[in-house]
């Protein structure tokens, strides 16, 4: 494991992937860290033709998660189809194009192949909380990527980001603090306790947006 900054992280996924088929990047990190935001730079900046994938199109959907009594703890592992992403990451690892699910946050639910990577594309940057755990069904993915990078945020900051997110979508104060602490800071420790070491690590503090 690593400490790197952004510009060595960009020249070391330009470095690892030539010559390779799809290069396959894991951006780790708790809710909160900035991993869409840190992808869709990283994307502009590689030297190769990149396409962010998230992880959220594998939301559960809300009815299934209120039969299951989950609701309330949505974003948690088990509230996602694991092994649906699981498949799609090896799909990706053949090259070829493969369309995927996509999270609409504004209206709470997962949108069927909104989103495509072209055969073409050399390098997928895939981001999500769990690309790291240590626990089946994520621990599958450990052998299908072939980098892995975890985002580092304090967890005051991450706290102060997390609030404002629930702000920005219309929750009062209390409400909103409540619902980062007692369910995306849950779920943050446990990435910390259930995870296995990244390649790399980056220090995403200092204001990315919690997204």
């Amino acid at each position: 494991m690593r400490k790197i900054t952004r510009k060595e992280l960009i020249d070391e996924i330009n470095a690892r992937s030539v010559g390779q088929g799809r290069f396959l990047v894991a951006i780790a990190g708790p809710p909160g860290s900035g991993k869409s935001t840190l992808c869709t730079e990283l994307a502009a900046c590689l030297d190769q033709p990149a396409a962010v994938v998230p992880m959220d199109g594998y939301h559960l959907e809300n009815d299934v998660l209120a039969k299951a009594g989950l609701l309330h703890r949505k974003g948690a592992p088990e509230t996602f189809d694991a092994d649906g992403f699981v498949a799609l990451v090896r799909k990706l690892r053949l090259g070829t194009s493969v369309s995927y699910p996509l999270f609409d946050r504004d209206a709470d639910r997962c949108v069927a192949d909104a989103a495509r990577v072209e055969a073409d594309t050399k390098v997928a940057l895939i981001e999500g909380n769990y690309l790291l755990m240590n626990t089946a069904p994520w621990s599958e993915l450990a052998d299908l990527f072939d980098l892995t990078v975890r985002l580092e945020v304090a967890r005051d900051e991450l706290e102060a980001r997390l609030t404002q997110r629930w702000l920005d979508q219309g929750m009062p104060f209390d409400a909103a603090r409540t619902r980062a602490i007692g369910n995306d800071l849950v779920n943050a420790n446990r990435v910390d306790a259930n995870s296995r070491e990244p390649d790399l690590v980056l220090n995403a503090g200092g204001g990315v947006a919690a997204r």
